[in-house]
């Protein structure tokens, strides 16, 4: 599926049909890019449309698994096309909205949404209620990650497991550097801009100093044994980021 409006980028990793594809009705994109490359960790595709008539348009180009749906559109209410999306498609509906009042999440349940989210909430935390609407839907989301291994001279990333291997020897991991480690090898052998890897591992709720990006870094280098003035994995490119690059690498689903 395309990525309707203006600035949201495409993924960049390849997909199988096993990845559920999510609807993103998001008009915000400071939220709704970083949200994408969050649930494209995950292990589903997103699209974003970033208005009522996009979203029409690209649930009727190819249907999607799940809509999350904001309730305030720049062009129609989130409500109205709530129905639109039970009536025409019939999959799950998980309504966002920066209102938290009792009465609004009434509304939205009655409805037809499957779930309703409050702004600002966790990436992890809406994927795991993704999952449980697609369980409870039938939509075999017990499988919901798609199974990724990315291999690259020894070091095993299992992005379905969350499993890091390292010559054969596991290594644990925080969520941020596990997370982070999947974000450079998204784009191995390419570099990574020091903000976009802020945007896409503390996505748009970071308010900190990037200096955490370094502490993070200088974390997942002890891991691999990765010396940073001769680096096996993780390259700097000073002043600008970071990247990825190994003697081989392989990617499988």
């Amino acid at each position: 599926m395309d990525a309707l409006g203006a600035g949201y980028p495409r993924s960049t990793v390849s997909t199988t049909p096993t990845r559920p594809e999510i609807l993103l009705v998001e008009d915000e994109s400071s939220i709704a890019i970083p949200f994408a490359s969050a649930l494209r960790r995950e292990g589903f595709e997103p699209t974003i449309a970033g208005t009522a008539a996009d979203a029409r348009k690209a649930w009727r180009s190819s249907a999607p698994d799940l809509v999350i749906l904001d309730l305030t559109l720049p062009d129609g209410d989130g409500r109205q096309l709530c129905g639109e999306v039970r009536g025409e498609l019939g999959v799950p509906v998980i309504m966002v909205t920066a209102r938290g009042t009792e009465t609004d999440r009434v509304v939205g349940l009655e409805l037809g949404a499957d779930d309703y989210v409050v702004k600002p909430f966790s990436s992890a935390e809406v994927a795991a209620r993704i999952r449980a609407v697609l369980r409870r839907a039938g939509r075999g989301a017990d499988d919901a990650r798609a199974a990724e291994r990315f291999e690259a001279d020894g070091l095993i990333v299992d992005t379905a497991a969350r499993t890091v291997e390292l010559d054969h020897e596991p290594l644990t991991l925080t969520r941020k550097e596990f997370d982070l480690l999947v974000r450079l090898v998204d784009d191995a052998g390419r570099t990574v801009l020091r903000d976009r890897l802020m945007h896409d591992v503390w996505d748009e709720n970071w308010f900190g100093s990037t200096k955490t990006l370094d502490v993070h870094i200088a974390a997942l280098r002890r891991h691999l044994g990765d010396d940073a003035h001769d680096p096996r994995f993780i390259h700097t490119v000073r002043g600008v980021g970071f990247r990825f690059q190994a003697a081989e690498s392989t990617r499988r689903r």
